[in-house]
């Protein structure tokens, strides 16, 4: 029998990080603002939330991080410059990112860890359970996995992390989960974490990626977390507490994820994810296509 859990409604979205792989871009430029076509990629991440169902949406930030505020305000002299013009499509797509979610933002201050970013959420998110977004990792819309998610959070309760299966010689660049199957072929228990393992000591290749839904005992567990790995407080840490104690804040379970998923957090990943979004756009995709084919082309046969 289905059980029943509190309703989730609250997004946590960690954007503290100073962007130092995109470095000078991010020099004054918050990295969550880089175009990926012609959105920044934080705002791919708020839509993905309130896709979800989850249109209250508190912003962990930190210094030079107000153009993340300021892209999801009003901006009326913009919006009226484009009135006057009888612009109506540009004046759509300015006031789509204001009209999203019912944004909050609190900063980070010192940073951290992204254990310690979650714990800056606590006075926001209260008793309920919550999901977190990490704004590198876009996932495509029609893989919903974030909606999974949450339905497995509240057939099972307790909290879900993403997972995603990986090269063994790449696990050492992810937190890593030690699995148990379940009768759901994309869902498994998780019975153990470790942070950034040598692919020998790897309890398997099922990577974390980042999208969490938590259970509010993560505060409480955090709130005594000594910094690990990188002298930081990791959320893998707190959730490897979870999943050794059922009892602390109910069990942690997997969604195995299998969709598209692109990586904005490396300049590679990042190109690409432009490439392939811009390729699937209706109004870019014919032309751009098109290019990239006689480019690569040309480029084949002059190698």
């Amino acid at each position: 029998m289905t059980q029943s859990h509190p309703v989730i409604s609250k997004a946590v979205i960690p954007a503290a990080g100073l962007g130092t792989r995109f470095l000078p871009a991010t020099k004054a430029t918050p990295k969550e603002m880089l175009p990926v076509v012609d959105k920044p990629a934080i705002q791919y991440v708020v839509e993905e939330a309130v896709s979800a169902g989850l249109d209250d949406v508190l912003m962990i930030t930190g210094r030079n991080k107000r153009p993340l505020e300021d892209h999801f305000d009003r901006n009326y002299e913009l919006e009226s410059a484009l009135q006057k013009k009888g612009d109506a499509g540009r004046l759509a797509k300015v006031q789509e990112s204001s009209d999203l979610a019912t944004m909050h933002y609190v900063r980070q201050g010192d940073p951290k860890g992204l254990g310690h970013a979650v714990l800056c959420a606590a006075p926001h998110v209260g008793h309920e359970p919550f999901a977190v977004l990490l704004g590198d990792d876009l996932i495509d819309p029609r893989d919903p996995l974030l909606k999974r998610m949450i339905e497995v959070q509240e057939q099972h309760g307790g909290s879900v992390i993403a997972l995603m299966e990986v090269a063994p010689e790449q696990i050492h660049l992810y937190g890593c989960a030690a699995v148990e199957s379940t009768a759901d072929g994309d869902v498994v228990k998780v019975t153990g974490l470790v942070e950034k393992p040598d692919p020998a000591d790897a309890p398997s290749n099922y990577a974390i990626i980042g999208r969490y839904v938590l259970d509010p005992h993560i505060f409480d567990i955090l709130r005594k977390t000594e910094p690990g790995r990188g002298g930081e407080i990791q959320l893998t840490d707190a959730l490897q507490q979870l999943a050794q104690d059922e009892k602390v804040g109910g069990p942690v379970h997997g969604v195995v994820f299998k969709g598209r998923r692109y990586d904005t957090g490396d300049r590679g990943d990042y190109l690409r994810a432009i490439v392939r979004l811009a390729c699937e756009r209706e109004d870019l995709g014919p032309d751009f296509r098109t290019w990239l084919r006689s480019y690569v082309a040309e480029e084949m046969q002059q190698s």
